[in-house]
Formats: structure tokens, C-alpha cells, sequence
């Protein structure tokens, strides 16, 4: 048995195995080894302090010595990191192991900061109940962030990764028995598919266990997060999972079908058949973060028609031998995919810009370029020149 076989094998029957300790978190830890610290995966935050399941168990440890001014760099559900031995009192979390991926929205602070929702994560699964009427815009703003989730300087930066190298999204459609017609929720899923090209779309009822192997199948490799507004059945998709009532679930409201929240923070909890599940608390907002890759990737099919416009920097608006607005006239691109690919786009390009100064500064430049282009266009319209 060479080297790296025992070194394998010695990741999978690491007690942290169940919670996704493999060997490159065993290389990653190994210096830290050394000092005598102890690995651990993170899987509560609350108030300075989270809760660490570590070898030997879970532990209570305070998070003072990484709070750094970044805020994504801010301990988060599904870290890695390296704490005190056991016996020391108190416990400190001493550093935070490099992540692959993270999950990332903006806030809503006027400074523009992004939010880490989850870390180290496999699959982005997008919960979408059944009982409201479909929007397919934010499952388009979901699956932008989802595929944009990637590593390192890229949370910072664009990203050059493909969503195969990232964390892989699935659309979750719940409440499927609340649409009892066949030929109806067909339509539906073929709808959500027409908005999330090369991307995964399950119908499951938990109510009739309908569709919930093939979720259980998925989620069995890695760590998964659970993504969606309130209401939309994430806490009770996690208890099925689980086979047992962790987390807490209420019915929503009659009146307007909108859901409750009842899980207030996020919760890495190890599956019986494997895998990681990360729970989170019902988003009202999903603010674009980095998300260019994301975003060109969900559209594929517009970037794919962008090419062959006449002009390489075709805006799709008004332009003359614009392959997009023609596909929209011919009727093979629903106008809507078009309207919601511009304002996701506008959205993203702000956000960057409120935190690239040559952005910025490229977008003034452009702006100022098409204002000196109007006001020729109209002199020539006005005859005033030859």
C-alpha cells in the first residue's frame, strides 16, 4: 500500500469522515496538528460563539481570535477550523482552513458587503414550493449565485470556475402533491427547466414521499445546502432526510400561502445515509454577489445567440443585426428570459462596480462613449452634417 492509499484511508476513518473529512482537509490541517489543536467542522454560529463537532464530539468554542473586518472572511456554517484541545477553558476557534466554495449574497447595507450563507458546499439545492405561483426570475437569481459559488480570491473576483468545479445547483420543486394534475406539473417542471438549462428539476412531496429517493441519492456525496424563501418546505424536506423531527416546521398562512420563519439560523446536521446537510433560514432578499459567471451560465442560450450579433458589443436593445432581439421576434427566446438576463446583469455590474474602482471607471468611460455616439447620430438625423 503506497503513501497516498494510507493516507486515504486513514481520512475515511477519521471520526469527522461523516461531516466530509477526506484527505485534502487532513493536508490542509496537518500544520495546525502539530501545535496540538484539534480539527472540526462548523455547524452552528450563534453570537460570537459556535458549535464545533470535533473528534472527540461537539464543542462550544468563542470565535474571538477570527473576527477579522472582512466579512467574508467571518466564521460560517460548514468551516473547517482548528480549536483548542479539549480540557482548555475557555475554547477558542484559532483559524479557519482555506474554502473551496461558499455560498455569497449581498447584503443590504449601503456599503455593499456580502453575506457567506454556507461553506464548503457540493450542492446548492433550490427549494420552490408548489403552493404559490412560479417565479421564475428568482429561481434564475438563485441558480446566478449558485453557479457563481467558487473559491479563494474568486469570492472576491470573477471567477473563472465552471459551476462542474464549483457547487453543483438543483432545483427542488415541493408540495408536488398539491398539484395532483400530471400533465399540469409537467408543464411546470418543463417551465423551470426551459429557466435552468443543464440543471437538475425534482418534484417531491414529502406528504407522499413522492420523488424523495432521488433527492436522498443526491444529496448522499458532500455537503448540501438548502436554499428558498419561507414557506417553501426546506426545514421539513430536512426532517424527511434525517428521519426524525430536528428541525422545527409550521404551516403557512392560509391567507397568502407565505411561510413562517421558523429556522432562525443555519444548521449542519450529518445525514444517516451520508452526506452533509445544511439548513438556513427562509431568504426575503437574494442579492447578486460576483455573480458574472453565474449569471452567463444560466442564460447560456443568450450568451450562445450574443456571438453572433454583428456587433461584438451588441447591448440587445436596438442594435442592427442583433441575433438576440431576432431570436426573441422569431419566438424561440421568451422575451421574459431576455428581460430578466438584463436585470440581473445591471444588478451584478453594480454591485462589482460599488467595490472595483477601475470598474467603475471603465462604466463612466462607457457611458460617456454612447452619450458622444447619441448626440452624432442626432446631428446627422437633424442634416447638420454631410
Amino acid at each position: 500500500m503506497n503513501l497516498s492509499s494510507l493516507s486515504a484511508s486513514s481520512a475515511s476513518s477519521h471520526p469527522l469522515a461523516p461531516y466530509g473529512w477526506d484527505e485534502g482537509w487532513e493536508a490542509e490541517f496537518a500544520p495546525y496538528a502539530g501545535q496540538g489543536l484539534l480539527p472540526g467542522r462548523v455547524v452552528r454560529v450563534d453570537r460570537g460563539q459556535c458549535d464545533v463537532v470535533t473528534p472527540g464530539g461537539t464543542v462550544r468554542a468563542d470565535t474571538e481570535f477570527v473576527v477579522p473586518r472582512d466579512p467574508m472572511k467571518v466564521v460560517c456554517t460548514g468551516d473547517w477550523v482548528a480549536v483548542d484541545p479539549e480540557g482548555s477553558d475557555p475554547l477558542y476557534v484559532r483559524t479557519l482552513l482555506p474554502r473551496r466554495t461558499a455560498f455569497v449574497r449581498s447584503t443590504s447595507s449601503k456599503r455593499s458587503e456580502g453575506q457567506v450563507l454556507a461553506t464548503n458546499i457540493d450542492h446548492v439545492v433550490i427549494c420552490v414550493s408548489l403552493a404559490a405561483e412560479l417565479d421564475l426570475g428568482r429561481i434564475e437569481r438563485f441558480l446566478a449565485l449558485a453557479m457563481s459559488c467558487s473559491s479563494g480570491e474568486a469570492l472576491l473576483h470573477e471567477s473563472a470556475l465552471s459551476w462542474e468545479s464549483g457547487a453543483q445547483p438543483v432545483v427542488v420543486l415541493t408540495k408536488a402533491d398539491l398539484v395532483p394534475d400530471a400533465v399540469t406539473l409537467a408543464h411546470l417542471v418543463q417551465d423551470v427547466e426551459t429557466s435552468a438549462p443543464g440543471v437538475s428539476v425534482l418534484p417531491v412531496s414529502a406528504t407522499l414521499g413522492e420523488g424523495l429517493d432521488v433527492l436522498a441519492a443526491v444529496v448522499s456525496g458532500g455537503t448540501s445546502v438548502l436554499l428558498g424563501q419561507s414557506g417553501a418546505g426546506k426545514s421539513t424536506l430536512a426532517n424527511v432526510l434525517l428521519g426524525e423531527d430536528v428541525m422545527d416546521v409550521q404551516a403557512t398562512r392560509d391567507v397568502d400561502g407565505k411561510g413562517r420563519h421558523t429556522t432562525t439560523t443555519r444548521n449542519l446536521l450529518a445525514l444517516p445515509g451520508g452526506g452533509v446537510l445544511i439548513d438556513t433560514p427562509g431568504l426575503r432578499g437574494v442579492g447578486l454577489w460576483d455573480a458574472g459567471t453565474g449569471v452567463g451560465q444560466v442564460f447560456s442560450e443568450i450568451e450562445e445567440l450574443a456571438a453572433e450579433c454583428r456587433f461584438h458589443d451588441c447591448g440587445h436593445a436596438a442594435e442592427p443585426g442583433c441575433a438576440v432581439l431576432a431570436a426573441v421576434e422569431s419566438g424561440t427566446l421568451p422575451e421574459r428570459r431576455l428581460d430578466s438576463y438584463r436585470k440581473l446583469l445591471r444588478e451584478n455590474q453594480r454591485i462589482v462596480a460599488k467595490t472595483d474602482a477601475r470598474l467603475r471607471a471603465e462604466i463612466r468611460k462607457e457611458w460617456k462613449r454612447r452619450g458622444a455616439e447619441g448626440r452624432a447620430a442626432m446631428e446627422v438625423k437633424r442634416g447638420r452634417w454631410a
